[in-house]
């Protein structure tokens, strides 16, 4: 005590400045506790449920009073400026961009009108917009399209619901992609809400519920990123083809197998197998995912805000995110990285373009046989050949990140739907020759997409001023007669 006193009479400025300097470690000492308290608080609060939520609850800004950051990523799905060299988030018209679609997809709706997706805050816009829905459709097409789908499943009956005409359930659908779709309220463990998943994997004699938590990053898009079909004439009832496995070729034989057919081809009139979406199917043929990568680990990585780390529900490509979706495992450059993902995409865009000419190619010869005399027993074996190959062109067509998902099984797929679709042809040829028409066939201008849907038969300004008179009138009742209906509940 003495030194001390004799310390601050002889120095002061050196007393001054240990009082200083005591005082500045023990505030940022106590600056340091606090944070720790307040990121462990933050932590507590993270799944602390403020607001209860209903079992069936489907609008998203419920949720996201709870989970305030989740919700903020989410509703970032509406963003739509970014675009990258074959895909992301912008709406783009496919049949504008390759008009040969339109021939392949000649007798389907899919001729009429397809675009790019956008973000799932868009699905309910895109689906009531789209010409694809003025063809009477089952309700079976809301199904991955809104958090509405669980609760009317649940009141009405998973049949009952497959059974509804899609205008039918049209003011019931109105809230987009979502929190419900995932997640369980009570818990926030994700689950699967919709059946045709869970059935898929029973009639394979697998228990989904004993899937990782890892697993179940991926499973929660399996439920609609994936090939499927409508079983039954009225029924209607959404089912995967997964039976025999998930290779193209165990569900090209499934769909054979039980004589499915999506559309007649109204040149070659080829019983047509329309793909979905096999995103799930073709990436376990992909080194990521069999790795243990999760889908959501590339398209919904976790982000950190305080002490708070928590998954980016801004779903989207993993090219306008590289630093937290890529670089989190892969130490190359952004660069390196993107140029790795086209060098991909480019290979297969190549090989789909081949397998998309020689198809066009062998649909417009197997009009020319039928135009000139040809029986059915002459065409049967060639129309499986262009079945097939259609098939399995519109396989990773339709998987949209395949190319670079599983870009070795998706070369492999294109290389046998060219090899399928060029042996059609060399039958076609053959025929042709016996019917005494002369070859080749003279190839149609398809060089715009209004060139293309006029080849086959469409009269597009009819069908836009039908679409634009629904639009004109039936959303605004839907929205409106939902609005009652949620006031009500409310109240």
């Amino acid at each position: 005590m003495k030194k001390m006193q004799q310390l601050i009479s002889e120095k002061p400025l050196v007393a001054w400045g240990l009082f200083l300097g005591t005082v500045i470690i023990v505030f940022f000492v106590g600056l340091f506790g606090a944070s720790i308290v307040e990121r462990r608080s933050e932590a507590i609060q993270r799944f602390q449920i403020v607001k209860p939520i209903a079992e069936w609850e489907p609008r998203n800004e419920v949720w996201g009073e709870n989970f305030n950051r989740q919700f903020e990523s989410y509703i970032k799905t509406l963003d739509t400026n970014f675009a990258s060299k074959y895909g992301g988030s912008a709406m783009v018209d496919m049949l504008q961009r390759e008009p040969n679609l339109v021939v392949l997809w000649a007798g389907y709706a899919f001729s009429r009108d397809y675009n790019q997706g956008r973000g799932h805050y868009y699905a309910i816009d895109d689906i009531r917009n789209t010409l694809r829905t003025d063809v009477p459709q089952p309700a079976t097409c809301w199904t991955c399209k809104s958090t509405d789908v669980p609760r009317l499943m649940n009141e009405m009956g998973v049949s009952d619901f497959y059974k509804k005409s899609w205008n039918e359930l049209g003011e019931e659908v109105v809230n987009a992609i979502g929190c419900q779709d995932c997640h369980d309220p009570k818990t926030m463990n994700l689950r699967i809400t919709r059946p045709g998943l869970i059935e898929a994997f029973n009639r394979q004699g697998k228990d989904i519920t004993k899937a990782s938590h890892q697993d179940m990053r991926s499973l929660v898009c399996a439920q609609c990123h994936v090939e499927y079909y409508f079983k039954g004439k009225t029924e209607k009832y959404l089912t995967f083809p997964w039976d025999g496995g998930i290779s193209v070729e165990q569900m090209e034989k499934y769909y054979d197998d039980v004589e499915h057919v999506d559309f007649v081809h109204t040149l070659s009139k080829t019983p047509v197998l329309k793909a979905q979406h096999p995103d799930w199917e073709l990436a376990q043929f992909g080194i990521h995912a069999q790795r243990g990568v999760a889908c959501a680990d590339c398209h919904m990585p976790y982000k950190s805000e305080g002490g708070v780390k928590f998954t980016d529900h801004h779903i989207q490509s993993p090219l306008n995110n590289i630093s937290r979706s890529c670089q989190v495992c892969h130490k190359e450059s952004e660069q390196t990285l993107l140029n790795n993902v086209y060098e991909r995409q480019d290979k297969i865009k190549e090989l789909l373009l081949l397998a998309e000419h020689s198809i066009v190619k062998a649909h417009v010869e197997a009009k020319a046989a039928w135009d000139n005399g040809a029986k059915e027993a002459d065409m049967k074996s060639i129309l499986t050949k262009i079945r097939h190959a259609q098939w399995r062109w519109d396989y990773v067509a339709a998987s949209h990140g395949g190319s670079f998902h599983a870009p070795l099984e998706s070369a492999r797929i294109l290389a046998t739907s060219i090899g399928r679709a060029e042996e059609a042809r060399v039958e076609l040829s053959k025929l042709l020759t016996k019917l005494g028409v002369q070859t080749p066939i003279a190839m149609p201008d398809l060089s715009t997409k209004e060139k293309a849907q006029s080849y086959i038969g469409l009269d597009m300004p009819k069908l836009k001023e039908q679409k634009k008179t629904f639009l004109s009138t039936v959303p605004a009742e839907w929205d409106k007669k939902a609005t009652e209906r949620q006031s009500k509940m409310n109240n």
